[in-house]
């Protein structure tokens, strides 16, 4: 009888601790929320890129999920809700208007880690993250300055937010350092994504005169545009290069895959903690995609000496003296602009004949 019971513990025993390694051996959960389609061969895209390359980075560790075309409010608030009640331990909400959805969902849910990207509003188990794109943005801006034959630059920009001013200003005062008589026009399409009002924009803007195009959207639209109108255009968020193969300068490119690896390490072994985490081309989050072959010599070189000037930390683009277009000082001499304020820029550099949204 004791030899039974012996052999029943035993048993039990073996099973509770075949259950515990089970447990311990139970990948991570983690989800993603994006505002495009993984197909945008933009910013959705590279982002999906990015956690595709986390699982290989980390076979057996993580299962991701992700959730596309989620439109910015209350639908967002939902989505994220049904993945921290799924199980995911970590989420990443992937667009500036998820931002306070991610933040009413955190609070019912603290024991589960929310990044939030390009916001500025954290809690306890709410960090943020954002590349700086405005790196790629000042190089295009030389790039854009120096090509320009009409001296007219254009922008096709998605919502007024700091992101998209802080990004029309690089762009606009890197084409005045090597290009004092450029002008830049920009039109607004209201969307992250939507090929066909950038296509209208780009049209618009190169109507007017612009013959290099920036934009700060989600689709190749606009560089297929600018190949077929031929003029020259930088690619956004994505390598863009062939859709474009004469007009393409290059694209400035995210790689989200460092911080989504570090901040996965971070949570499993119980180091995360919220921060406003930056990264540009110093940690290789912001790349330059497929500088063209068919560029002059001088822009080429130009762009890869302003690309190092930044990624060494030699040059800052938001260094005063820098004044906004109502003639206000907004950056003192000397002084380069902190993340904080970065993240509250909400106005345009002088030169620059638009109008802030009130």
């Amino acid at each position: 009888m004791k030899t039974r019971i012996f052999r029943l513990l035993a048993v039990a025993a073996l099973t509770a601790g075949c259950t515990v390694a089970s447990a311990a051996e139970e990948p991570m959960k983690v989800g993603f929320v994006y505002v495009g389609p993984v197909g945008d061969h933009g910013w959705s895209y590279e982002h999906d890129r990015a956690r595709k390359e986390l699982e290989k980075a980390l076979p057996g560790q993580v299962k991701t999920t992700f959730v596309e075309n989620v439109a910015e409010g209350a639908d967002a608030e939902r989505v994220i809700t049904q993945l921290a009640k799924s199980g995911n331990k970590l989420i990443f909400t992937t667009s500036f208007g998820f931002m306070n959805p991610t933040l009413k969902v955190a609070k019912k849910f603290p024991n589960v880690v929310f990044e939030h990207a390009t916001g500025y509003k954290r809690t306890k188990n709410v960090g943020t993250y954002i590349q700086r794109a405005y790196e790629g943005r000042y190089v295009a801006g030389v790039a854009a300055g120096l090509l320009t034959k009409s001296n007219t630059i254009g922008y096709i920009a998605s919502f007024p937010i700091p992101e998209v001013y802080r990004d029309i200003d690089a762009t606009f005062l890197g084409a005045k350092s090597v290009n004092p008589n450029v002008k830049i026009k920009i039109v607004w399409v209201n969307s992250w994504y939507d090929p066909g009002k950038e296509t209208d924009a780009a049209n618009t803007l190169i109507d007017q005169g612009v013959d290099v195009l920036m934009q700060h959207t989600d689709s190749p639209a606009p560089m297929m545009v600018a190949e077929k109108r031929g003029i020259r255009a930088v690619g956004q968020a994505s390598d863009v290069s062939h859709y474009g193969p004469k007009s393409h300068i290059f694209s400035i490119v995210d790689n989200w895959e460092p911080h989504y690896l570090k901040t996965v390490q971070a949570v499993k072994d119980g180091s995360w903690k919220p921060q406003d985490y930056w990264g540009g081309f110093a940690e290789d989050v912001v790349k330059l995609g497929s500088i063209n072959d068919n560029l002059p010599q001088n822009v080429k070189d130009a762009i890869n000496a302003t690309y190092t000037k930044i990624k060494t930390g030699e040059f800052k683009p938001f260094t005063g003296p820098l004044k906004d277009n109502t003639g206000k000082e907004v950056v003192a001499a000397g002084h380069s602009l902190t993340d904080a304020e970065l993240a509250q820029i909400n106005w345009f550099v002088e030169g620059i004949d638009a109008t802030v949204a009130k």
